[in-house]
């Protein structure tokens, strides 16, 4: 049985339509990229222009994206069996390719780990599931409390109705948004972190 307050959330989520992420947010591209047998994503900079870079998992090798751009950077169709998959590291890591060739980035997504769920400027995102296994992503302004309706300072920003959400956060950085499923990668980005005076 469920609580009285845990249904009208529930509902609450329910009723929330897919939304565009509020301003600064853009998303990159069409927004999704189709990854094929995607397992996990993970963070790293680029060492020449410091954008924030993706690095993404999946069944058929390593890929890397500039976060900003969404330009594919990198690509390793054929990773080294020892390390191809971040459950063979005890951090959860793989090897950078690249610009950070060499570099372990670690890896959220089917084998555990996280991404980050707040930047510093007060941004949270949040996975809930009012209909398991179909998980949706909320972005919220207003530190996860999630009041009022859907738009005002929280946003149902991703729904994974059609594959299985792998991670869902944001870059060190806090410039980055990304959700992972097991078919796509779709990114936000954000020119600088935005305090309040």
């Amino acid at each position: 049985m469920i609580t009285e307050y845990q249904q009208k959330l529930r509902e609450r989520y329910l009723a929330a339509p897919v939304l565009p992420a509020p301003e600064p947010w853009q998303p990159v591209l069409d927004r999704r990229t189709p990854i094929g047998g995607l397992l996990g994503i993970g963070f790293a900079v680029h060492p020449d222009n410091g954008h924030d870079l993706v690095m993404v998992v999946s069944s058929d090798g390593h890929g890397l994206f500039d976060a900003v751009t969404g330009e594919k950077i990198a690509r390793d169709k054929d990773p080294d069996p020892d390390t191809s998959t971040p459950d063979a590291h005890p951090d959860l890591a793989c090897p950078g390719l690249g610009p950070i060739a060499g570099a372990p980035v670690r890896i959220a997504g089917l084998f555990g780990g996280e991404l980050h769920s707040t930047t510093p400027d007060d941004w949270t995102l949040d996975v809930v599931s009012p209909e398991w296994p179909h998980d949706r992503v909320i972005l919220s302004a207003d530190g996860g409390s999630h009041k009022g309706p859907a738009g005002g300072t929280w946003w149902h920003i991703f729904h994974s109705e059609y594959s299985e959400l792998r991670a869902a956060g944001f870059s060190p950085s806090g410039l980055t948004l990304a959700v992972a499923t097991s078919s796509d990668l779709t990114l936000w980005t954000r020119p600088e972190l935005q305090f309040d005076d």
